[in-house]
Formats: C-alpha cells, structure tokens, sequence
C-alpha cells in the first residue's frame, strides 16, 4: 500500500498524541511517587490544607442544617387571630367561612373556646383547678395561614369589628432570614479566605519541591524543553496534594458531625424534634473534592509559571 500525505498526517498525529499521552502518564505516576515517598511533608501539608477547607465548609453545612431546623418555622406563617370574649361560637364559625374564601388565605383553622380549654387542660396538668372555673375564659381562636402578601391580610385582619388580639411573627422571623442570610455570605467570605489559603500552602510546597531540582530543570531548559514538560509533573504535585486535602476535610467533618450527632438528638428529643443532622450529599461532596483538586492545581501552576519565567536561559 503506497504511503499518501494524508496517511502521513495521521500517522503523525496519532504518534503525537501517543507521545503526549505517555509524557502525562509518566507526570501522574511520577508525581504520585514524590509524593509518597515524602509522607511527614506531605501529611503536614495536606492536614493544613484539609483543615482550612474545611473551616468554611463546615461552616456551610452548619447553615443548611440550621436553615433546615428552622424550616417549619420560616414557613410557619400562621396568624392567631383571637377573637373578643363576646363572640359566640356561630358568629365565629360564619367568619371562618368568610375568610376561607379570601384568596389571600391558603387555609384557616378555627379552635372554639372549648377545644382550647380541653387542650390547655391537657397540656398544663392543672385539670382540678381548670374544672373549678365557673365559665370558660378563653375566646375562640382562628389559626390563619396565608397564601401571599402577610401584610395586607394583617392589616384586614386587624379592623374587623370581631377582633380581639392578633399575633403574628413576621418581624423575628425576618429577622431569622436576616442572620441566615449574613451567616451565607460570611461562608462565602471564609471559603474566599481559605481558599487562599490553602492555595498559597500548596504553592510554597511546590516552590520548595522546586527549588531541590533547580539543577535538574536548568539542564531540561538547556536542553531545550517546553515550559509544559517541566511544569506537568509539578502541576500534577499539586493536584495530588489538592485530592488528599479535599478527601481529609470530608474525612474531618464526618468526625465531627459523627461526635456531634448524640448529643444533638438528645437536644431535638427534648423538644419533641426528629432533627438529625444532615451532611453532604454524593454530588457535592464530589464538586467539593474536585474543587480542592482545583485549587491546588492552581497553586502549582502559579508557582512554577513564575519560576520557569525567572529561569528560562537566554541566548547568547
């Protein structure tokens, strides 16, 4: 078969790729081998960065189970409407019915001066002093929830004739919104910060890991290699130390949240709660790594670009 140029052309490039294949493979393996065979150093640095990632994202999950605890009650948006002694249990079975058929009210639920009675007795243990009342003194109740704008449905609420007292906690629970909304952000600030962090640790270990083979990269340079050949095994390096840091920090907050998890459940308990912390599911744990990975492939990359650009011989 006589060889065409188009032939040649393939041949070429698949001998390319081959030849980049095999200087990558050869970068992974090596730098897996460096480093393996350094473990204090790389213990010490893999721990500094797996704690500082860990920090803000710890942080992080605090906020989501926190925001999940709290979850009944930011969508608990009930409004107590009690209305004036005076109103019998009819008048207030008739504005039940007048105001489920608002549309600003999703559901409303009426509790008549007995039902109350029946549960405050049940609830305090006071049942002989609650049977010697002469007459009920609790009015009727009407439990609403509403289905868009609070405020508006407050204000209507509050000028009916039949109206007594009205509670509604919409100011504390903004308030609530508020602290979580600022403890989102401050994670974002600390994962910024530690990111840095951790970018800036994994950057001197390559410096250091760099600086014990300037002789050997002066000679490579010489000899004419790319800045890619010298740099891979490097940038390699780091996204070894970033895939350890990030499999130790999920690795740490297991341990934590495991630690964490008894006294918790015996907290919720206390409160009548089934709350039990939640972690990380599969796919952001995975992001998480590969972030870390990331960022300590950035690290190297930054380092040794600065060192090749200081480096690099000139002709003569």
């Amino acid at each position: 078969m006589t060889a065409t140029p188009e032939n040649s052309k393939v041949e070429a490039s698949r001998s390319g790729f081959g030849i980049w294949l095999d200087q990558h493979l050869y970068s992974f393996v090596a730098s897996l081998g460096r480093v393996l065979r350094r473990p204090w150093t790389t213990l010490l640095t893999i721990g500094v960065m797996a704690v500082a990632l860990a920090l803000p994202l710890g942080l992080g999950l605090a906020l989501d189970n926190l925001r999940h605890f709290a979850g009944s009650v930011e969508q608990s948006r009930e409004i107590d409407l009690f209305l004036k002694p005076g109103i019998d249990v009819a008048r207030a079975q008739a504005l039940a019915a007048e105001l489920r058929g608002r549309g600003d009210v999703a559901r409303l639920e009426l509790r008549t001066p007995e039902q109350g009675l029946a549960e405050f007795r049940a609830r305090s243990g006071l049942g002989d002093a609650i049977g010697a009342l002469e007459e009920n003194p609790l009015p009727s109740l009407l439990i609403v929830t509403p289905s868009g704008d609070e405020a508006g449905l407050v204000a209507a609420l509050e000028r009916l004739p039949e109206t007594g007292l009205l509670q509604h906690d919409a100011a504390w629970r903004q308030r609530l919104q508020g602290w979580l909304g600022f403890g989102a952000r401050l994670a974002w600030v600390l994962a910024a910060l530690f990111g840095l962090g951790a970018l800036l640790v994994v950057g001197n270990t390559v410096r250091l890991d760099i600086q014990s083979r300037r002789e050997e990269i002066g000679v490579l340079q010489l000899l004419g290699a790319t800045d890619g050949f010298i740099r891979r095994p490097f940038i390699y390096l780091g996204a070894w130390y970033g895939l350890a840091a990030g499999a130790l920090a999920l690795g740490l907050l297991a341990a934590a949240a495991y630690a964490l998890r008894a006294p918790l459940h015996a907290l919720a308990q206390s409160y009548g709660s089934g709350f039990a912390l939640g972690g990380l599911d599969p796919l952001r744990a995975a992001g998480f790594v590969l972030a870390a990975t990331a960022v300590g492939w950035l690290g190297a990359w930054l380092v040794t670009g600065h060192f090749l650009r200081q480096t690099r011989p000139t002709e003569t």
